[in-house]
Parts: C-alpha cells; structure tokens; sequence
C-alpha cells in the first residue's frame, strides 16, 4: 500500500470534504445530540473547507496510488489539531500516526513549540491517546456537541 502524504490547498477543499463528512455522519453523529447534526456537517461543507484553507488553517492529505485522498489531518493556528480523519478501509495501518507527526513536524517552532489541543470526539479519544494526548477534563457537552478537550504538552 503506497502512501503519498502532501501539502493541501483550496484545490483539495472538495475531496477533503467528500472524505470527512461520511466519516462524520458515521462516528461522530451517534455520539452528539441530533440537533448540532447539520451545524456540525455544515462546518464540513466543501464551502466551509476553503474557507479554513484561505485562513490560518494547514492540511495535509494522504493519497493512495490511485491518487484518491483517503486520510486527512488539519491543524488551526499551529496549535490546534482540527481535523485527523482517515477513510475506514485505511484505518488500523498507522496512517492517522503518520498524518498527525507530519502535520506536528511542520509547525512547530519558536511561536509554536509543540503543545497542541484537539477536541476529540468521544468514539477518538483513544486514538488521541495513543499519539500522546491527555484529558483535559471530562466528556463535555456544549448545547449538544459532545467532546473531550485533551492537549499534548511539549516533550
């Protein structure tokens, strides 16, 4: 299985979103209140995903040798891990590890040393522990949208 891991810009925004929003609906949607459902795949929508990219958002994508995106990591303001997100039949082979040291390696410097936070939903936070996250606090619910704030301090 080769994996190409790149730089993504607004070009990407469609096929980010096309990635993210099954992956959404399926893990996430089950584990947050039904009425932040659309504000929370609206917030995916390829529109939006330019939008992050125009701003202070940085992504990167894996593709396979097919050229199709199959995982994705987004991080905001260099500190924030916003999204890490791959395609179900590419889970279980390191690849969210691979997009999420990659995605840490290319911000961190002098304004951004390596603490970084992500608002993990409940169905993640495993994941978030194993590259090194901790609980912030507990499960927290705001108006429906249900998360676990963790942050990775540096080494």
């Amino acid at each position: 299985m080769e994996i190409s891991i790149i730089n993504l810009n607004e070009s990407h925004a469609r096929s980010i979103s096309k990635l993210i929003s099954p992956l959404v609906e399926k893990y996430i949607f089950p584990t947050i209140d039904i009425s932040m459902r659309h504000i929370l795949l609206d917030s995916m929508s390829t529109e939006n995903i330019e939008k992050y990219l125009a701003s202070d958002y940085q992504y990167i994508g894996a593709f396979n040798e097919k050229s199709e995106i199959v995982g994705v990591a987004a991080i905001r303001g260099g500190t924030h891990l916003y999204h890490l997100f791959v395609r179900d039949d590419y889970q279980g082979n390191g690849l969210s590890r691979q997009l999420w040291q990659q995605i840490k390696y290319e911000v961190i410097d002098e304004k951004h040393p390596g603490r970084f936070t992500v608002n993990s939903s409940v169905n993640a936070e495993s994941v978030y522990l194993k590259l090194g996250f901790q609980r912030m606090d507990g499960i927290r619910n705001r108006n429906g949208m249900v998360d676990i704030p963790m942050v990775l301090e540096p080494a």
